[in-house]
């Protein structure tokens, strides 16, 4: 299949549709100001507060007379761009596929190996989030605002977050099962762009994340990356970015709550922050983007990070794998108390944490409501500093393809730092009411992870979707979720170059992510949690239609308190989600007969953690047999504090492929 790498199939129709978006552009960018300045946002009504003069107000009693009078006056040449540009949507492709052709630039992309599915297996971590990039005048009714600075800013957050070292402890005696204050002091960050694998003893100063700047790794060189291959515990095949960290078994004594105290304090203890790598100017228009203490999102604040991504593995291959996995797997901060961490349920076999940062090693990331085409330009900018290839302007527009006219295209993003095989785009026929305005619908790709000895490809499948939003279109989700399946099943057909009995490609990986809008918990959304999309992918969040698992938490923030201090901040908004009562007052809940329709002061009616409607969903079915595919890791991610109304979340699979080869 050939991807598209342009909108339109030659030239003379993409300089056509150029002139014609430019006569209507003028129009369109009056008439979202003019709407903008009648929208104002909890934080600008709180500006506005402390301005005895009204200032604003005079303003806008200036402005609008003036925006009036532009928009009138470039209405006829709005009119005759339409005309041109409405006929070109017929042919304007579904998307573009983006290459980034210029490695240096891509700090992430350059740290990858081919992996030969060698050794134990390989994990890879997905990543999905709804930035809320709408015109600025319809960000507005979200209470987000600036959509030009914030796409910028989530980008460089994201980036910075999934280009931070992996941090890993590798215990090499097995008789100890505990790691203490000491042991703690042993974890380095790779510094000044160096950023390959590495064994440090006990003694070593010990750094955080924060001092990890992930703009300055361009010149990783990926010969560094294959050191210290051999010897007990190695990693698994192709994690890259990595820095381990080598525990020795004299001390067997268990973390204690003031040895934890201990190493929080000398956390802290950092040397002082380096300004912001670009675009301060910029983003300090906006209070999302300003960057306060305890705000860790773009690893250039004042303070430590609070997450450190520390895994706990075996150095030494005696002892016994049960044993491991019940003493020894475990994730923890090297910034906070072991007693409030939450780590692992009891019966749960996969790590899940409230992170502040986007997880390392972030190999593909969905994205929704990427809506606004400037902002999507600046987001795909940023992201290509991490992530080679990147899928993006997703959709069609005017009456081409769907039974409704679309002003606005999917809003779907794809990045990937493995090359895409193929892709395919398809657009839900039955949107009703705003959502028939935009192509919301469904993306399908098929990427490549690697090869073996016996040149058979690896690839994986990965969905990206976005259902329709307004409360009470039940049936309409349902419906948009069988399509999804139908549409999956189609594609997998139709890229497909392996039989059975002489296979080509090895199947690695199918996930769904996306922003369903349904959660798993709310009486009015049981026929959602029934549908037999649930029988065929697992959630890693979710026991059964009607319960989730106790630590799986809401991703829909309430939209009035985002510029609380509470919350504006990564660190803060982590803190907060952390506790029962801090959830109470900050996300969305589970629609509930006896819940009043005021989402403040009713926190005692309030039951569950919030409504989860992002999901990521995964498969076994369809899969290579001798291949096992789990979890390892789940994140609810607070990196966006600020910067939209929606909780990204991020899962880590791995893929297990024994000893030897396939």
């Amino acid at each position: 299949m050939v991807l598209y790498t342009s909108p339109f199939p030659n030239s003379f129709l993409s300089v056509l549709h150029s002139f014609s978006w430019g006569l209507i552009f003028p129009c369109y960018w009056l008439a979202d100001r003019l709407v903008a300045s009648f929208v104002p946002t909890t934080y600008e009504k709180r500006q506005r507060a402390d301005d005895p003069c009204y200032f604003h107000a005079l303003c806008i009693i200036i402005t609008t007379p003036i925006y009036l009078a532009l928009l009138v006056a470039s209405l006829p040449f709005a009119l005759i761009g339409f005309l041109l540009w409405s006929p070109l949507q017929s042919a304007r492709r579904p998307y573009i596929y983006s290459r980034l052709e210029d490695k240096n630039h891509a700090n992430g992309a350059t740290l990858l190996t081919e992996w030969k599915a060698a050794g134990n297996g390989k994990s890879f971590c997905f990543g999905s989030a709804n930035v809320c990039l709408l015109p600025d005048s319809l960000a507005r009714f979200n209470n987000v605002f600036n959509t030009q600075a914030r796409a910028k800013e989530i980008g460089r957050r994201i980036r910075n977050g999934a280009s931070r070292p992996q941090i890993k402890i590798y215990i090499d005696s097995p008789t100890n099962t505990s790691i203490s204050a000491a042991s703690f002091s042993s974890l380095v960050s790779p510094q000044g762009g160096d950023n390959s694998n590495r064994t440090v003893n006990a003694g070593i100063k010990r750094t955080t994340s924060m001092e990890y700047k992930g703009d300055n790794s361009g010149s990783n060189n990926s010969e560094d990356i294959r050191e210290d291959k051999g010897g007990p515990g190695e990693p698994n095949e192709g994690e890259e970015n990595t820095c381990i960290v080598r525990i020795n078994g004299e001390d067997n004594g268990h973390m204690s709550d003031t040895e934890t105290d201990t190493v929080n304090g000398q956390a802290h203890a950092s040397g002082p922050a380096e300004p912001s790598l670009e675009g301060d100017t910029e983003i300090s228009k906006t209070p999302n983007h300003k960057q306060k203490e305890g705000d860790s999102g773009s690893l250039d604040s004042y303070s430590a990070s609070r997450e450190s991504l520390v895994k706990v593995r075996v150095g030494d291959g005696t002892v016994d794998q049960s044993t491991v996995n019940n003493k020894l797997l475990y994730k923890a901060s090297i910034m906070k108390k072991t007693s409030v961490r939450k780590k692992k349920h009891t019966d749960e076999t996969f790590d899940h944490e409230i992170s502040a940062f986007f997880p390392a090693n972030l190999d593909f990331l969905c994205l929704q409501e990427v809506f606004d085409k400037r902002a999507a330009e600046k987001l795909k900018e940023q992201l290509h500093h991490y992530f080679e290839y990147i899928v993006y302007d997703v959709g069609v527009y005017s009456c081409h393809g769907c039974c409704s006219f679309k002003f606005v295209n999917s809003g779907l993003l794809f990045a990937s730092r493995y090359p895409v095989m193929d892709a395919a785009y398809h657009c839900y026929p039955n949107g009703r009411g705003t959502d028939s305005l935009a192509s919301k619908g469904a993306l399908f790709l098929k990427v490549q992870v690697g090869s073996t000895p016996q040149d058979q490809r690896i690839v994986g499948y990965i969905s990206c979707t976005h259902l329709q939003a307004i409360a009470g279109d039940t049936t309409v989700r349902c419906e948009q979720l069988d399509m999804l399946q139908d549409w999956l099943s189609e594609f997998r057909k139709s890229t497909s170059s392996s039989s059975t009995a002489n296979p080509e490609e090895l199947v690695a990986f199918d996930v769904i992510c996306g922003d369903l809008n349904f959660d798993n918990c709310s009486s009015e959304d049981k026929l959602e949690q029934q549908h037999s999309l649930f029988t065929h992918y697992k959630d890693p969040c979710r026991i059964g239609p009607g319960e989730d698992k106790p630590w799986a938490i809401g991703t829909l923030l309430d939209p009035e308190g985002l510029y609380d201090d509470e919350v504006c901040t990564p660190d803060n908004l982590q803190k907060v989600l952390e506790s029962e009562e801090g959830r109470k007052g900050y996300l969305v809940y589970p629609t509930s007969k006896n819940h009043s329709s005021s989402q403040k002061g009713r926190k005692a009616s309030l039951k569950g953690n919030g409504r989860r409607i992002d999901y990521m969903l995964y498969t076994e079915e369809g899969l290579y047999l001798e291949w096992k595919v789990e979890v390892e890791e789940f994140s609810f991610i607070t990196q966006l504090a600020g910067l939209t109304d929606h909780l990204p979340v991020a899962m880590r699979l791995m893929v297990s492929t024994g000893d030897d080869d396939p």
